[in-house]
């Protein structure tokens, strides 16, 4: 015997029992009668015991079948409850969403569009994790997530919301001080602040137009897990850095940094928004996707 009750064939029961018919309750489950029959005969067959007595104009419950008829047509509401709640939170916005972003990016980026969504989706709830650390969003639990970089192959599904450049920078005082590099092999020489979490593992790369390449692993005095905790070093002149605009973008256009081997360009990043593979999102998920496509893609990412 299955370790496992026979749920099927209890709610076929159920329904049998319901309409006192063979007939009907095939035909209401869109069933052949030959398939509910074999169904109750497999419960039968199961529990060893007769069900029903049958004839050939009535249908009546035994005492065994009398004694278990309560009990599946209780199993066969709550299936019926619990699927039509599923299905009704597929369709209606409803219920939690656990959402995984990167720090900076999430609580200047994400956290101000959250009050409008929240207002237009009243009975969605969202669970904002923040960290720069890739998150297992299956493994973890969450319904989706924000990447910001050039994706690798994976199962995950992603969306692209907008492109996310980065740049080079230094303080005009450190490049007085230091020397400004005109090639990206220059940067070995140079104070370079470091990144924990950088999808090259400490190693820069470039492109210039006429499609050389270099690729540098630069090294100095401070590395951090935050990219936006580089910030007081490299306007202070300490360093150079490699930032996506939503950190670095402020500080440029203030005049605090400027960009530098700008014949050079580093691998551009984008965006993403992933889910987790399967079947389709629930409503929740797929409103608040649409919600943040349409203000990223509008370029609305710092």
């Amino acid at each position: 015997m299955s370790k496992l009750p026979d749920f099927e064939a209890l709610a076929i029961f159920a329904k049998v029992v319901e309409l006192r018919s063979f007939a009907a309750a095939a035909t209401e489950l869109a069933l052949s009668k030959a398939t509910v029959s074999k169904a109750v005969s497999r419960l039968e067959d199961r529990l060893g015991a007769r069900l029903f007595n049958r004839t050939s104009r009535r249908l009546a419950l035994t005492d065994a079948g009398q004694k278990l008829s309560e009990r599946a047509a209780r199993l066969l509401a709550d299936g019926e409850a619990a699927e039509n709640e599923a299905l009704a939170q597929s369709v209606t916005p409803r219920g939690l969403v656990r959402l995984a972003v990167p720090m900076t990016f999430g609580v200047k980026s994400v956290a101000p569009l959250l009050p409008e969504f929240l207002e237009k989706y009243p009975e969605v709830s969202i669970d904002l994790h923040l960290s720069d650390a890739t998150v297992d969003l299956i493994g973890e639990g969450f319904d989706a997530g924000l990447r910001i970089a050039r994706l690798p192959d994976s199962s995950l599904i992603a969306r692209r919301l907008c492109a996310m450049p980065r740049y080079t920078v230094a303080a005009s005082s450190y490049l007085k001080r230091y020397g400004r590099p005109t090639h990206p092999m220059h940067l070995a020489e140079h104070k370079c602040f470091g990144y924990a979490y950088l999808s090259t593992a400490g190693v820069w790369h470039y492109t210039n137009a006429a499609g050389e390449q270099a690729s540098v692993r630069p090294a100095g005095q401070l590395r951090v897990n935050n990219g936006e905790a580089l910030l007081p070093a490299v306007i202070a002149g300490l360093g150079i850095a490699d930032l996506p605009d939503f950190i670095i973008g402020e500080a440029i256009a203030r005049g605090e940094v400027e960009v530098i081997l700008k014949g050079w360009k580093l691998p551009e990043g984008a965006v993403h928004l992933v889910t987790p593979p399967g079947g389709p999102r629930p409503a929740r998920v797929e409103v608040l996707a649409d919600f943040l496509a349409k203000h990223f893609v509008k370029g609305k990412r710092r």
